[in-house]
């Protein structure tokens, strides 16, 4: 499968006690998407605190998404695990529930050799059939995978077939295109790089940003294929002020903390991850109004 344009990462709403999911919240979050020309809807990322969910709750919300998109957009579920055997565990049941991609990043308490990270993902790719986006993100992760181990991987594991990676390191794009011969299909991570790697040749970028900014980050992915590097640049930097923010003081946080400021009532993050303060939420205002009143 081979995914381009816009990939939106959804939040994961919560009731105002902060212990129970909100389905309905998810369901409205996940239509405004789809109408701000997404191409893909990744459920469970770093933005829809997958890592801070039940295994119960991540069933309930990955079936929930998958039955709101309804075949409209692919649906690439996230898997963030410890555990090989977990990992594993959702997966299968990513297939069961009808994903179209897993994107797998694997978390580490202790530092794992480029060997246990290989037989991670190949232990994965082994329990399914589904299409596997390779995710690498350091901050997050404690793991920061090379390009030559990811394009091995690519190369040697077949469900394997595309990475997105968050470094911020445009380098590491040109590396992906250089070891694999351009077949390796890459994806930018990382929102203020967008501009840049669509330029240097990403399929698609995996954003927050159509949650806060509606189809803007449409338009630049447009504008880029229309090779219109004015009218991009243009789009670029209305958004990156914004981009930059919510990068700073974290996903959840800020986009919900936007949400909730365009009356989606979103809830606020789980603990222990507090929400934006009232100055943030102040920034965070004057930041959006800026980027869609230009």
């Amino acid at each position: 499968m081979k995914l381009n344009g816009i990939i939106a990462y959804p939040i994961t709403p919560f009731k105002a006690d902060g212990q129970e999911v909100d389905f309905d919240a998810l369901s409205i979050s996940l239509n405004a998407l789809l109408e701000n020309q997404c191409d893909a809807i990744a459920p469970l990322g770093s933005a829809g605190e997958g890592a801070y969910l039940s295994w119960q709750e991540w069933q309930q919300v990955a079936q929930k998404s998958i039955e709101v998109v309804n075949h409209r957009v692919p649906v690439i579920l996230g898997i963030s695990e410890l555990t090989t055997a977990m990992a594993i565990q959702k997966a299968k049941k990513a297939e069961e529930l009808g994903a179209d991609v897993i994107m797998v990043i694997p978390v580490s308490y202790w530092k794992l050799t480029d060997q246990e990270v290989y037989e991670y993902y190949q232990q994965i790719a082994a329990s399914t059939k589904l299409p596997i986006m390779v995710y690498n993100n350091p901050a997050t992760s404690g793991i920061d995978m090379s390009p030559e181990l990811i394009v091995k991987m690519f190369q040697n594991i077949d469900n394997i077939c595309m990475v997105k990676d968050s470094t911020g390191d445009i380098q590491r794009m040109h590396k992906f295109h250089e070891l694999s011969n351009g077949q390796l299909p890459f994806y930018n991570g990382c929102n203020p790089l967008a501009l840049e790697a669509f330029c240097a040749g990403a399929s698609g970028w995996c954003t927050v940003a159509p949650n806060l900014l509606g189809n803007l980050p449409s338009q630049l992915y447009q504008a880029v294929q229309d090779a219109d590097l004015v009218q991009a640049k243009a789009l670029f930097y209305r958004q990156l002020p914004l981009l930059r923010f919510v990068v700073q003081y974290g996903l959840p946080k800020t986009v919900k903390a936007g949400l909730n400021e365009l009356g989606f009532a979103v809830g606020k993050p789980r603990s222990p991850v507090q929400e934006a303060s009232a100055t943030e939420r102040q920034q965070l205002k004057a930041l959006m109004k800026l980027a869609i009143a230009n």
